[in-house]
């Protein structure tokens, strides 16, 4: 029974190439870019104010802060923030200028291919051209 079915199967087959002939197969391929990730260090000189009013301000609010908790002085936190911002202002180390400032970065490499992309066949039957895609 099964050999059977199989012969059937071919001789359908036989049947149809005589019926439907193919007239041309081809394959179609396409082009891509293929990226390639590297990382690389850029470095480059940004300039800086030399601004110390974050200097100042910290030690305004720690300076504030010891004021409070210090003895029975009246205004004792506000003292201590005049002091702090001018102790802050002057041992701040801010400087303007330059700085290097270097980061990494990720850089890609292209490469070109070429990869299959599907295939066609074209063939008539009963007069008429038909053209089928697909994948190998």
């Amino acid at each position: 029974m099964k050999y059977l079915i199989y012969g059937i199967a071919i001789l359908f087959g036989l049947v149809m190439a005589t019926i439907a002939n193919a007239e041309t197969t081809k394959d179609h391929f396409k082009t891509v870019f293929h990226k390639t990730p590297h990382y690389v260090e850029v470095c480059y000189d940004k300039r800086v104010s030399g601004d110390k009013t974050g200097d100042t301000l910290k030690g305004a609010i720690l300076g504030g802060v010891i004021g409070n908790n210090v003895g029975d002085v009246e205004n004792g936190g506000a003292i201590g923030a005049i002091i702090g911002g001018m102790l802050g202002h002057n041992n701040s180390n801010a400087s303007g200028g330059t700085k290097t400032i270097c980061q990494t970065e990720t850089r890609y490499t292209e490469e070109k291919r070429t990869i299959y992309s599907h295939s066609t066949v074209t063939f008539t039957h009963e007069g008429k051209s038909y053209t089928l895609r697909f994948q190998k």
